[in-house]
């Protein structure tokens, strides 16, 4: 059987693998993950644009998308897998390794430069309860005001909630 894509196996049960941060993956949970871009990289606007663009594009595709919001040095997303052939889902690996990679390439190019733009590791939990979902979707949607960026959510173009503003 052919899997295509990434080459990364499908999760069919519950699975712990460690680079340098333990990463544990459920089928059918839903994670809380952030990354950051490598030492010296802030995203400017089009940048920004690119990685959102690209988590887009993603959606209910890879996973289903909560929430996400993209800030000038790390990224956070709340998603849960989807199936990607019958009862195995996309891993997480494989879905950060989409993400970053496109959205690296197209950042190096809109920027004239090489190198890493994110880094390897990603955090990531595994959201237990309805209760965490809705304190990790606060979370996501209070960054931006929270770091100072505007006063209202609405004035903050890169971040989606599922639900608001469709």
């Amino acid at each position: 059987m052919e899997y295509g894509g990434t080459g990364y196996q499908p999760v069919r049960t519950f699975r712990i693998y460690k680079r340098n941060l333990p990463h544990w993956e459920q089928p059918g949970s839903v994670y809380f993950i952030t990354f950051r871009t490598a030492k010296g990289i802030t995203l400017n606007d089009g940048a920004k644009d690119t990685v959102f663009d690209t988590i887009m594009f993603h959606n209910n595709r890879k996973y289903k998308l909560y929430a996400g919001v993209i800030m000038a040095d790390h990224v956070h997303l709340l998603f849960q897998p989807l199936e990607k052939i019958k009862d195995a889902f996309y891993s997480t690996r494989e879905i950060m390794h989409s993400i970053k990679s496109y959205s690296a390439n197209r950042i190096n190019k809109q920027l004239k430069r090489k190198g890493s733009v994110w880094l390897d590791e990603n955090f990531d939990r595994i959201v237990r309860d309805e209760k965490e979902l809705l304190e990790k979707m606060s979370y996501i949607v209070n960054n931006p005001i929270k770091s100072n960026l505007v006063e209202n959510l609405e004035d903050y173009k890169w971040i989606y909630v599922v639900g608001w503003g469709e």
